[in-house]
């Protein structure tokens, strides 16, 4: 990217590196791809943060986007901090290559909590991978139903926290299931009200084995390369949060990046505002952004909200919004600076954006609002309406 790292240019520059703006991926996977990880936990949502990136096939259209993860191209799963994530079906071994003993480390004092041990874990992976044997796939029931018969969910009545412990059980049962391989996202069955039924499918059967050799500094720097490539600038700290590793690692994966001879580019790196800004260009998209103003509508788990922390303040607000009936949780953006919230809410047949700004829109903004909005109402592919009110924020 041509010119000195500013703290004006920071936005800018992440959003073309994150393909919200810029000619944009090719397709939705390829999205993913760039992103390397897309958090997911609101799946409708996440769906329009993959959409709103496309270029060519996907482009603002769900139904593109469906396509990739029913074919597995895209796999729903928990990795990383943890949270439920989109990731590339090509990511996703190496991904749990660095997350998992991580994160069975952090899960061992709610394990005990649950009553879940290493043979209960390996009990109920058989369990679970029966029901996926074959290349079916199974709802959350089906597997609640398998672990029951195998006596592995007792439903006690008990709660812990406030929440029944059964349910707890089964969630992290399937959870250790993810992070041993053996449950992956399988093909969503429709629901009712035009949601849709998650499902699980043999990991195995969805993802691809690693090349041989590809070692655990290998994936280090693969991590370190994608999230800088698809996120900077950014400092070490923000990949570090965002990727659930410590700053060591991140420190080591560039380090074994810098060392490659793959011809790939160096990364670069910039002081501003006391932070050391760091990215990789490659070949990456141009630095000349859409015609001021742009408004984008951004849902509060996107990865230009959560790809950083320490530096998420070049944003301009404070995101995601607190979850409460008054303040919508998504984010509107304009020229790539939070101006407000938003939250569709679905009827049959059409829809209604609701959206709280914080302040009046000029006419040409207002313009920029509108076409953001039939951004949105492509995707949802049904008449769209819109709620505006005006509101400072609290202090």
């Amino acid at each position: 990217m041509p010119g000195p790292l500013t703290s004006a240019a920071i936005p800018r520059r992440r959003l073309l590196a994150q393909r919200l703006w810029g000619p944009g991926a090719a397709d939705a996977p390829a999205a993913v791809k760039a992103l390397l990880a897309v958090q997911a936990q609101e799946y409708a949502y996440a769906r329009w943060s993959l959409a709103q990136r496309c270029a060519g096939p996907g482009k603002d259209d769900a139904g593109a986007v469906d396509s990739a993860i029913e074919d597995g191209t895209i796999l729903r799963t928990h990795v990383l901090r943890p949270t439920w994530h989109f990731v590339h079906r090509g990511d996703l071994r190496w991904l749990m290559m660095l997350s998992a003993p991580r994160l069975r480390a952090v899960n061992k004092s709610r394990d005990g909590q649950l009553g879940i041990d290493a043979e209960t874990v390996r009990r109920s992976n058989e369990v679970v991978g029966a029901v996926v044997a074959g290349g079916r796939h199974g709802t959350r029931e089906d597997l609640a139903g398998a672990l029951e018969r195998a006596g592995l969910l007792p439903d006690t009545g008990e709660k812990l926290m406030g929440s029944p412990l059964r349910n707890q059980r089964l969630a992290h049962l399937v959870y250790h299931a993810e992070l041993d391989e053996v449950l992956v996202s399988g093909v969503p069955r429709p629901a009712s009200g035009g949601t849709v039924r998650q499902t699980y499918a043999a990991f195995d059967e969805r993802v691809p084995r690693l090349p041989c050799g590809f070692d655990r500094d290998a994936a280090l720097a693969m991590l370190v390369r994608r999230y800088f490539s698809g996120h900077g600038p950014a400092i070490v700290k923000d990949c570090a949060l965002w990727s659930g590793l410590t700053q060591s690692d991140v420190r080591r994966g560039l380090a074994v990046a810098a060392s490659c001879t793959d011809g790939a580019a160096a990364v670069e790196s910039a002081a501003v505002d006391g932070h050391e800004f760091l990215w990789f260009d490659g070949g990456g998209p141009p630095a000349r952004g859409p015609r001021s103003p742009r408004v984008d509508l951004i849902q509060c788990y996107d990865e230009y909200v959560m790809g950083y922390t320490p530096t998420r303040n070049y944003l301009g607000g404070a995101a995601p919004a607190p979850a409460n009936a008054k303040v919508p949780s998504h984010v509107v953006l304009l020229d790539g600076r939070m101006i407000g919230n938003w939250q569709h809410a679905l009827k049959p047949g059409a829809a209604v954006v609701n959206l709280l700004l914080h302040r009046t829109l000029e006419d040409g903004e207002e313009q920029a609002l509108h076409s953001a909005l039939e951004r949105y109402r492509t995707f949802l592919a049904r008449p769209l309406s819109a709620n505006i009110s005006v509101r400072a924020p609290a202090r």
